[in-house]
Formats: C-alpha cells, structure tokens, sequence
C-alpha cells in the first residue's frame, strides 16, 4: 500500500471520529491558534507506521519531524515525532494518531521480544503474523510486523496457495487437494497444506506439497510428524510451519524443535499494549489562517 492509499484509510478512520465537527475544539475557539506537539513514547516501544502517520499528518497541513523510523526502538519517555500546526487540527487527529500508533507499536514490539526469545534458542526459526488482525487495519498490522522483525505471513488470499481443513473437509482428503492444486497452479506458486498427524503430513508432501502447517498440535504431535519426515529421507523437500495456540508462554517448546516457521496470531491480535500519549503546549496566542486540517474531510 501506497502512503496515498494510507492517507485514504486515514481520513476514513478521522470521519469515523468526526463525522461533522470537533465540537470542543470548535466551542474554546481554538482554530488559528498555533500550536506544538509531541508525540511521546511513555513506556518504550519500537516504532512502527510512523512514515505513514507523518504523511497523513503533513496532507493535513500539519507539520512533522520524525524522531524514530520504523523498526527502530523509542526509549522511555523519549519523542516519536514533533508536530507544529494549527491547534485546533492537532486536537482533532489527536486519537486516531495515538490508536494508529499505539496499535501498530505494540504489534511491533511484541513481535521483536518474541523474535528475540525464539532466536536465543533457535536462531533460524522465523516467527511470522497470520490474517488474523483487526478489519481494516491488516496493512498496518503487516507493517508493524515487519517492523519488529518478523515474517509477514501472506497478506491475503490471492498471494499464496494454502490449503485449509475445510478446503480438505470438502474435497476428502489431503492427498486429494493437493492433486487438485498441483495440477492446476503455476509453477511460481508453492502450495502449502494445513495437517494435524503423521499420516496427513506424509500425505501431503508425498503427493507435492512444498509446505506443511502442522496446525492446533502439541509439541510431542510436531515431534513425531518431524521424525517420520526425517525417516523417510522427506524433511529436506519440505517446509515446516507449527501453528495454533502459540504466545509468548510456550513459543520456546516449539522454536527447539527442527522447524523452519512459527506463526501466531498472539501478536496481532493479543500484543502487550506500549503507552504513546500526545502533548501540546501553544506556540504564541496570534491567530492565524490556520490550516484546513480536518475541515477538509468534507
């Protein structure tokens, strides 16, 4: 996604918040004030959207100085980015600026302390994000993920070919889907396939799948798919993704085992929440023209 497209879902998010007007910010006429703010990182974060807050931000006629890029770690108490404007446009971008970050921040951040744990133990073991993420805000989120290190994942249906259970529970079985799928896909897509036992895993793979998602299994289920794999000279020819039920609390039982990617939705959708807040100070008590701000949501 383009910062324009951004900038688009940025200004559908503010009509969600004004659908009219700020009528606070309208009733302490503060409209021509200018003003300064600083968008400050409380409890330390890496950061994460912020090229693309600081655009929307700057079509808004605000203006804005990054103090952190994407990816790189925000200490306590330190500034994210400065902004100077119209008062009244500061105020009224002021939550969606903050839910934006604070969400993309704490993806970010959960994602690099998992990316940290699982590479002590396992250093060539990538920990990746699924589709799980809130409507509306998968770019973001997929971004954020990036950001603090971690795999993608796909970002949608069309970029990868995965079998799901319920693609298998209609057609009958794995080795039939998978048939199905190599006989039809071109040859620059690799074809995964959700199983759950040795028997589905070989299945899969014997018939042409270039991955498995051993998916909702213990680590002593993966343990015992990965040795028969190993048995049968198959490991090699195959990637491994676990996948199901995986957070911070048992990550590390199945990063020691011989996979190539763990997937979680934990980071998505469960991160540990960073504290961003903004604060404004006035710049003068002159009036200006002021900038359109959000008036040009209209």
């Amino acid at each position: 996604m383009s910062y324009e497209l951004f900038y688009r879902e940025f200004l559908r998010w503010l009509r969600e918040d004004i659908p009219e007007w700020d009528l606070t910010t309208e009733a302490v006429r503060l409209r021509g004030v200018k003003a300064r703010g600083r968008i400050v990182c409380k409890s330390g974060c890496v950061a994460a959207c912020v090229e693309e807050v600081a655009y929307s931000l700057e079509r808004l006629g605000l203006s804005v100085e990054l103090q952190a890029r994407s990816g790189e770690w925000v200490e306590p108490g330190s500034d994210m980015m400065l902004l100077v404007g119209d008062a009244a446009t500061i105020l009224e971008v002021e939550r969606v600026t903050l839910n934006t970050l604070i969400y993309a921040c704490s993806i970010a951040t959960t994602t690099r302390r998992l990316v940290e744990m699982v590479r002590r133990v396992n250093p060539r073991v990538r920990v990746a994000a699924t589709r799980k993420t809130v409507p509306g805000f998968r770019y973001c989120s997929k971004r954020a993920v990036e950001a603090g290190g971690g795999d993608t994942h796909r970002l949608t249906l069309s970029d990868a070919i995965l079998v799901k259970d319920n693609h298998v529970a209609l057609i009958g079985s794995v080795g039939e889907a998978v048939r199905r799928v190599v006989g039809r896909k071109s040859f620059v897509h690799r074809v995964e396939v959700e199983v759950h036992n040795v028997e589905e895993a070989l299945a899969a793979v014997e018939t042409g799948a270039d991955a498995i998602l051993i998916d909702n299994q213990p680590p002593s289920v993966v343990r015992a798919i990965l040795e028969e794999l190993e048995k049968r000279g198959l490991r090699d020819r195959v990637v491994v993704e676990v996948s199901g039920g995986i957070t911070s609390e048992n990550i590390l039982e199945y990063a020691r085992l011989n996979v190539d990617v763990i997937s979680t939705s934990f980071i998505t959708m469960s991160p540990e929440r960073v504290d961003i807040s903004l604060v404004v100070e006035p710049l003068d008590n002159r009036r200006e023209g002021g900038s359109p701000g959000t008036r040009a949501l209209s």
